[in-house]
This record gives structure tokens, sequence and C-alpha cells, in this order.
């Protein structure tokens, strides 16, 4: 087998960086000779199988880590939440605290907590491993609720492999994804919108908001409880079914999961804990996320690394998850949280600013992850573009299988923002939607959530703003609503089409869903009106929806085609806002120009002949029939190789299938 190339030997550029890596990687084996203490990795995380509450063969079982503390009580519905002694846990080694109870003294479906006191203070708090939590309807408080039902959930689809070439993600939130104001289920997003993912062409779904939280608004990044399946959405075997379905039609379940930092709660998450503030967590400003009003975990802790690794393991295992994508990957790499860096020099990716410790967790949990599950995913939520990051362990690398291309959306938009149509660097928009670190894939988007909050603005609002409250039916026409939706489509099909590996969508952005996400809160009286999907709108054939949901199904159907990124040969001019590029069997050719069309444009392409696969100017798209989809073209040779001739009319993008 050969030895596979360092991150110095593919990117050259790393060679005076080479002793940095070299201490890195070292670093990393020393973290985790330290932390595993001779054990293997996936034997170490198992450790939601020791603590917490277990039924065993003699009967109850239930540990907790709480080195603080002096005493613990486990109080519930069995005892009428009340400090008895038969409840009360004994302390072992090493801060663990453990009680055994018959079978008899608790059943499935009731409440507990823990009553922890420490010197000098004491307070009620949900157990660290809790797998099951639930809301009070009455005191709106969080409870652990005893969750063993008669029988485990019978998977039908054991078998499933995600498909990753390329992989399309539709980025989802279950509670928002009803077209009703209400919180919507797993159950509902199993029937009704898994089929809409499988028929738009998606081969993967990014689950958000999974692990519970006591704030619906926080969009699921403040964590409270991170072994327990949201219950606001419904049960466990409900989300298990709706992961058993997504694999039944070939689609993956990608998590989002958040241990980048911890909600502040002290009673429903692990804040103080056991009367510390360290427990978890980093001493000092240092345990606090100013920018985010949260926890920072002390990823040197082996508890710490334990806890956390096992939180992987339990959602690969208990609900056969296809992978991760980590939230918040710059803030835990460096002390400053990426707040407020440019990353303009290898510097500083390996100054004294980097997390070590959090480097290696992650290095950790990407070996774990891939051990557990060969086939898993991993997505890195990261911006600064640390060398190695997606790269592989045996490479120098921390093992991600991809990063978010986080510069891409901030492109589309800073280029909507600052420039007229017609001044548009196509030179410049293809280099920065095509560079990546040579080790690396990336997951490429236009936007994701982040663009459709209350506060931003999505890619359609953007392009079109009001116009589209009073302009979308599609007798109406609207020059503004025009440009938006010519536009809409070519920035998705050029993102989606330089993919670098993976391309997301957030769920309706493919249609052009009108408003911004805004989930209930004070400020809007606690109203569901804009944490909802409306469905209805791409499903009236009277509205422009449509065209826009359409196209994105056609253009996924191309994409799922292509395979590497190596886009020669590649065109530009800028002045007539013309852009052309192959990639597979395929030729792009798009004219953002906004008002000139051309007759006889002269094409590079790769000698054979083509045929029309996809044109953004389709009447079944919104556009108006200017190209003849049935002509085959001919690249007849020219000066440098080949070309086509071919009529672009303005603000209209083409792909071109070469037939050999």
């Amino acid at each position: 087998m050969l030895k596979p190339k360092t991150l110095v030997e593919i990117d050259p550029w790393l060679e005076p960086y080479a002793p940095a890596l070299k201490s890195r990687s070292d670093y990393i084996e020393k973290f985790k000779a330290r932390i595993l203490d001779g054990q293997s990795i996936d034997k170490f995380a198992l450790g939601h199988l020791y603590f917490g509450l277990h039924l065993v063969d003699d009967g109850w079982v239930f540990r907790e880590w709480a080195p603080n503390a002096s005493e613990i009580y486990l109080v519930g519905d069995f005892n009428d939440w009340q400090q008895v002694s038969e409840y009360q846990l004994r302390r072992q080694e090493s801060g663990i605290f453990e009680l055994k109870l018959p079978v008899a003294s608790i059943s499935h479906g009731q409440k507990y907590k823990l009553f922890v006191a420490w010197e000098g203070g004491s307070g009620y708090r949900l157990p660290s491993y809790a797998t099951r939590v639930v809301q009070d309807d009455i005191t709106k408080g969080y409870d652990a609720e005893v969750w063993q039902p008669g029988s485990q959930y019978g998977w039908k689809n054991s078998d499933f492999v995600p498909s990753r070439e390329p992989l399309l993600i539709y980025e989802a939130h279950i509670g928002m994804s009803s077209e009703e104001e209400a919180v919507a289920s797993y159950a509902y997003f199993r029937r009704e919108v898994l089929p809409r993912v499988k028929q738009a062409g998606y081969n993967a779904i990014q689950l958000m908001a999974i692990q519970e939280h006591p704030y619906y608004g926080s969009f699921g990044y403040h964590v409270s409880n991170f072994f327990a399946a949201s219950s606001r959405f419904g049960t466990p075997d409900e989300l298990k079914e709706l992961i058993d379905a997504a694999h039944g039609m070939g689609i993956a379940v990608i998590l989002d999961i958040v241990h980048s930092h911890a909600v502040k709660n002290e009673n429903e998450g692990l804040a103080k804990f056991d009367g510390t503030s360290t427990q978890y967590f980093h001493a000092g400003s240092r345990g606090d996320h100013d920018a985010w009003d949260s926890k920072c975990f002390d990823y040197g802790k082996p508890e710490v690394v334990h806890f956390l690794l096992s939180n992987c393991r339990y959602w690969l295992d208990e609900y056969r998850f296809d992978g991760f994508r980590f939230d918040g990957v710059t803030s835990m790499l460096y002390t400053h949280h990426g707040l407020g860096k440019a990353f303009t020099s290898y510097d500083d990716y390996f100054g004294d600013d980097v997390d070590m410790d959090a480097v290696s967790y992650l290095a950790m949990a990407n070996e774990l992850i891939h051990a557990v599950k060969p086939s898993a995913i991993t997505i890195a939520e990261e911006m600064s573009a640390m060398p190695g990051l997606a790269g592989a362990i045996a490479q120098g690398g921390i093992g991600f299988n991809y990063r978010m291309s986080m510069g891409v959306p901030d492109l589309w938009i800073k280029t909507l923002k600052e420039k007229r149509d017609e001044d548009w660097n196509l030179s410049q928009i293809f280099h920065e939607l095509t560079t990546r670190r040579p080790e690396e894939r990336v997951v490429s988007y236009a936007e994701s959530h982040d663009q459709a909050l209350v506060g931003d603005k999505t890619l359609i609002f953007r392009l079109i703003d009001q116009e589209m409250y009073w302009h979308m039916k599609t007798d109406d026409t609207n020059l503004s609503v025009e440009r938006g939706i010519a536009l809409h489509k070519m920035i998705r099909l050029l993102t989606a089409a330089t993919n670098g590996g993976a391309y997301l969508n957030f769920m309706g952005n493919e249609f052009g869903h009108p408003e911004w996400i805004d989930f209930p809160r004070e400020g809007n009286d606690w109203s569901y009106k804009y944490a909802r999907r409306q469905w209805s709108l791409y499903e009236n054939d009277q509205l422009k929806y449509k065209w826009l949901g359409d196209f994105d199904k056609s253009m996924l159907a191309v994409v799922s085609r292509l395979g590497p990124t190596d886009f020669q040969p590649v065109y530009t001019n800028d002045g007539d806002n013309v852009l052309s590029f192959v990639r597979s069997d395929y030729l792009f050719v798009f004219n953002f120009s906004p008002n000139d069309s051309y007759t006889d444009y002269k094409i590079p392409a790769k000698p054979g002949s083509y045929k029309i696969a996809l044109d953004s100017d389709s009447s079944v798209f919104g556009g108006h029939d200017r190209v003849d989809a049935s002509i085959e073209y001919v690249a007849e040779p020219s000066e440098g190789g080949s070309s086509l001739m071919l009529y672009l009319p303005a603000r209209t993008a083409l792909a071109l299938k070469l037939r050999r």
C-alpha cells in the first residue's frame, strides 16, 4: 500500500510550517495517549452505557460524575420528589456517584431529577447523560423522563450506506417544517417532508436542533442535554422511524452536533452541575463565550473528552445517524474564537492562540466516528480554512471529510450589495467559488439557514425584496421579479456546478421561500408565523415559486452526475459578463449580462457533440425559450483546441451534455 502524501507534499506552501505541523501531530498523539490511557478509542467512547440510568439484569443502576458534590439524591415521581435515603447515590472513586435499585422502584414514563449538594450550596440538576428530557406544561421547567419502553425499535434498513458523489444536502429543521403555525413533529417530517426531499433529488438531510435545548428560538445551538433527542418534536422511536425511512429512500441523515459550547442554564444544563464552574468548562473568562452567551468546554480534561466522544458514539449507535456537521469549529480551534480575525497568513493557524486540546479532541472525534462507522460523514462548520482540518489523519490532518465553504454565501451577498449587475467580476467570482485547500473537500452553498434568519436576507429577498409580496403570479410581468428569478437560478447553478464535493440548500430556499425565519419570542408576541415553511407556494402552478423549485430539481439531476473538479477548459470574459467551464461531461455557460444577448458566441469545449441538458431560460422555469433545445452542437477545431458557437441570451445559464 502506498504511503499517503503528507500535507506538505500536497501543499508546498506549507513547507516553512512543516515543524509546526509535526508539532501538531505529536501533540495530538500525546493527547490521545493521555486521554485513552491504554484503552481503544471505540471502547473508551461508551460512557453512555455506564453513566445515566440503566435497566440491568438485577434492577436499575444510576451513575453520575460530580467530583465536587457532597451528596446526590435521585428524586422523582417514584418518591414524591423527596430526598430519601433509599435513593441517595453512594460516592465511588474519581468523583463518581452510584445508586442501585430494585426493578419495581422505577417505571417507564416517570419523571426524575437529581438533587445535588455541595459545600455552601445545593440545587436540582438534570443528569448529564439523560437520554429523554421533557418540559412540564405548567411550570415550563424540564425533567428527565424514564425511557424504557417494552420493546426496542426494529430497524428495517440496516444495510444503508450513504452516497457521497457528490453529497447533496437538504438542511432542515423539524419544528418549522410544517405550514401550520406550530411546532412540527418527527412523524410529520417523515410523512410530509422526506418525500419532498427525495423527489427534489437530494441524497442527504442535515437535521438541526435535535439535541435538547431549552429555548426553541436558539435554533438548537444552546444545547442543555447532549444525549437527549428534543422531545418537543416527539419520541425517540419517532426519530428512529424518521431516520429509518430516510435510509429506505436512499437518503443519509446527518446530525448538526454542537460540541463547541453549551447553554449557561444551571437547572437544565451542565453549568455549575456540581457547584463549580469548572467541572466541564474552562475557568474564568475563558469559560464564557460572550458573543454566544454560552459556556466553553475544557477539552483538556479526560472526563470532558469522554463525555463528548461518548456523545458522538451514542448518536451513531442508538439512532444510526450517518455522520455529523460539527457546529462552531472555528470557535473551538482558537482561543479568540475566530472573532475579528481575517486569517490572511499561515502564521494565524499555528500561533499560541490555537487551542491544541480542541484540535486534538476533533482529531479523536473523527477517528472514533470513522472507526465505529467507516461510511460516516463528518463536516466542519469552519471559516478559517485551517490546513489539514479536512485532511486525512494519516496525512497529518484532523480528519473531517468536508469543510463548509462559508465564504461562498458571503461572496454572493457582497456582490449583490456592492456591485451593479453589469460590473460583476466573473473571473474573481469563479476563483472564489473554486478556491479550496488542495487536501480538502468542501460543502458549497449559496445560502444556508444563517442567511434566512431575521436580521439577514435570503438570496431571493435580496434580489426581489418587497416586490415578492405583489408580483409572484405567473401572469404578472415585473422587471424586478424577472431579474431576481433569473439570477436566483444562475447563482445557485454556478455554486452547485462548482461544488467542492458537496452542495447544501436550506429547507424551502430551493423554491425561493419568501419569508425570513423568526422563532416565537417576546418581541413577536410568541408567534409561529415565521417559523414554518409554506410548501403550498411551490405547489401552486399559478405562482412563480414553482419555476424555482422545478429548476432546482433539474439542476440537481445534472449536478448529481458531476465528477472531479478539473473545470477545464475555463473561459471568462468580464467585459461581456460571460463565464464557461467544463466539469465531467458537462459544459456550463453563463451570460450574466443584464442587457446583452450574444449570437454565435465562441465557447471553448472538449471535442464532440453536445445537447442542452439544462436551460435556465426555459419557459418551464419562467424563462423565454430563447434557446432552441433541439439543436445538436458540434465542437469545431479552433486555435488552442475546439469550441462551440452558441446563442447566449442575457441572464441565461446553459448546461450542455457531451455526447461521445
